[in-house]
């Protein structure tokens, strides 16, 4: 029976009249605005996509260049923190440099020189010490 009615479909012409042709303009339009939707929808998922990859890439280059800088100014802190240590101890030699007790000691103690009624007597250091009895034993 479904065959019959496939055969009489094909049978029957198409009335050629304005109703028609309007109906059959209104569904090639809509069938073309669904055609140039599709169209638009995948440029722009085309573009999504692609700009998601660019940014992606871009967070991941950037995030590593972070990672190489924060490695970098740890370096730096580090070593900011030994020039700032060292600063300190050349500022308090600096403020000793200008103590005249200070450097009546140190000359005292590297040129052997002796204040009034001061007797110097040099002993020697415990390197020289070790020296003499390794040269003994051999």
């Amino acid at each position: 029976m479904r065959r019959q009615t496939k055969r009489v479909a094909k049978n029957v012409t198409k009335l050629k009249n304005e109703y028609v042709r309007t109906r059959e303009q209104q569904e090639s339009r809509k069938k073309a605005q669904k055609v140039r939707l599709y169209r638009r929808l995948a440029v722009l998922a085309v573009i999504v996509v692609i700009s998601f990859g660019v940014l992606t890439n871009l967070f991941f280059g950037q995030k590593k260049v972070l990672a190489v800088k924060e490695k970098e100014r740890q370096v730096l802190l580090a070593e900011l923190a030994e020039k700032e240590e060292e600063q300190a101890v050349l500022t308090k030699q600096l403020e000793n440099l200008n103590d005249d007790e200070y450097i009546a000691k140190l000359a005292r103690q590297e040129y052997f020189l002796s204040d009034e009624h001061e007797i110097i007597f040099s002993i020697p250091e415990k390197e020289e010490k070790v020296k003499k009895k390794d040269e003994e034993k051999e």
